[in-house]
């Protein structure tokens, strides 16, 4: 009857974990040797675990990855790639979300840029940093809608709040002025204080060209380039490899 109650508080308490790790000792004879203290960290690190592992499934989920399997250690390093793999596995420590330094993933359509940016992406996951995944059309659309509801500004502080943004699809058309203004604005909120990662097919130098105004574009460019860390990604495309890392 005690056990039942006990087991009742913990599960009232939210620490279902250890609920179950005492209800379990309750009825396993061999662990009735164990010390008082051994059998109290048994159930600590049973609660422990559930919730570390409750919270990498919630940055999972709510990072919304368009390749959910992507993972550093399948990443393919073929020498036609001309993939630094000491730099990309230095990039999956996250020390550069520390730092607040960003990630340029370069390449044409198809050569795996979406594939290692979500492989970053569950890197950070796993080191227990928020992440966003997102197109940057999808973002221009929200942010446009924001802004016709007078909502921009809550939006803004959203996306300044995760530690790593990961834009998809970065300037692959090029933008109307409106657009170009709240790029800056996402861009302004993050520097210095948060990571980004952009994919682009396109290097710096067609930056410009794209986001259109001359001044926007400065600002732009300028507040992305002088912290980031360049790879480029080469060889044949990706899609025609047993469909593999788009």
């Amino acid at each position: 009857m005690l056990t039942e109650s006990t087991v009742t508080k913990l599960r009232e308490m939210k620490l279902s974990a250890m609920a179950n790790a005492y209800k379990n000792q309750s009825t396993d004879h061999e662990l009735s040797s164990l010390s008082f203290e051994d059998r109290v960290s048994l159930m600590v690190d049973a609660e422990w675990a559930a919730r570390k592992s409750n919270r990498l499934t919630r940055l999972i989920r709510s990072a919304d990855f368009s390749i959910t399997g992507a993972n550093i250690e399948d990443i393919d390093f073929r020498p036609s790639r001309k993939l630094d793999k000491s730099q990309i596995i230095r990039l999956g420590t996250c020390n550069y979300i520390l730092e607040s330094h960003n990630i340029l993933i370069l390449g044409a359509t198809g050569a795996g840029k979406t594939y290692l940016a979500c492989a970053f992406g569950m890197a950070a996951c796993r080191n227990y940093y928020s992440v966003k995944y997102i197109r940057l059309p999808d973002l221009l659309a929200e942010l446009a809608i924001a802004r016709a509801d007078n909502s921009f500004r809550d939006v803004i502080k959203q996306y300044k709040k995760v530690k790593l943004l990961i834009l998809d699809e970065w300037l692959l058309y090029s933008l109307k002025e409106t657009e170009a203004r709240d790029l800056l604005e996402i861009v302004e909120a993050r520097h210095r204080i948060a990571s980004t990662i952009f994919c682009s097919q396109f290097d710096l130098k067609g930056w410009h060209h794209k986001i259109g105004e001359s001044t926007l574009a400065d600002a732009v460019c300028d507040r992305i380039a002088h912290n980031s860390y360049t790879i480029m990604i080469e060889g044949d495309s990706m899609r025609s490899i047993n469909g593999i890392q788009e």
